[in-house]
């Protein structure tokens, strides 16, 4: 009963002296705090994501637990950027949630490999598909065909082999950035540097073949 009221009464300036206190008042303090960063990654496995609703409550309580020290260490690591512009718990509770998050897209590529992903050397199907609620008459439904033929060819003849998978895996496909990176042996920075000279390549060979990105847009609205 004393640790709830501990944790309670708490202000940002007594979590940041207690997590750096010595060793007796920090252990009490990382304990309080990581019972608060379980609580609230259980809430968010369990209420937020439709995808783990198959998982029985131990399984989510076992899932929440192991998440709940990585996120602890995460908080201690970054002691020093917290700025007291929120509560000190709402601020930890933030980067427990990104952090679960980012360990469930990571779990979800764990077997994913981008020989795999580019082995057919097609664009996803999820690019060709339009938003329009109207169906498309015969006429843009060919000129859409003849559209998606020109920019699949493009894919293949205006980019390296590496900036096809990294476009296509990032762009078409959705894969989070950090993954791609990892497959690719580099990192977040020279992939975007990959991606934006992709994208650049692309629009270019498009161009040369009259199509702008204003006429595709307009197409496929």
């Amino acid at each position: 009963m004393a640790s709830e009221q501990t944790t309670a009464e708490r202000t940002n300036e007594q979590w940041l002296d207690d997590l750096r206190g010595k060793p007796s008042v920090q252990t009490a303090a990382l304990s309080d705090l990581r019972t608060r960063l379980q609580r609230s990654i259980l809430y968010y496995l369990g209420q937020e994501r439709s995808d783990l609703r198959d998982l029985s409550g131990q399984e989510l309580n076992q899932m929440a637990e192991d998440l709940a020290q990585d996120a602890l260490m995460r908080v201690m690591e970054n002691l020093d950027s917290f700025r007291g512009e929120s509560l000190f718990t709402t601020w930890a509770n933030r980067i427990a949630i990104r952090l679960a998050i980012s360990d469930l897209r990571r779990a979800r590529y764990r077997d994913f490999s981008l020989d795999d992903l580019t082995a057919d050397g097609e664009l996803s199907p999820n690019a060709a598909s339009v938003s329009s609620d109207a169906a498309p008459t015969p006429e843009e439904a060919t000129e859409r065909s003849d559209v998606m033929a020109k920019i699949s060819a493009a894919f293949e003849d205006a980019l390296t082999e590496r900036q096809f998978k990294a476009l296509d895996a990032v762009a078409l496909k959705g894969i989070p950035m950090d993954i791609v990176a990892e497959q690719l042996g580099t990192n977040r920075n020279a992939l975007y540097k990959l991606l934006h000279d992709a994208r650049r390549k692309l629009r270019t060979h498009l161009e040369t073949q009259g199509l702008s990105i204003d006429y595709m847009m307009d197409l496929f609205k």
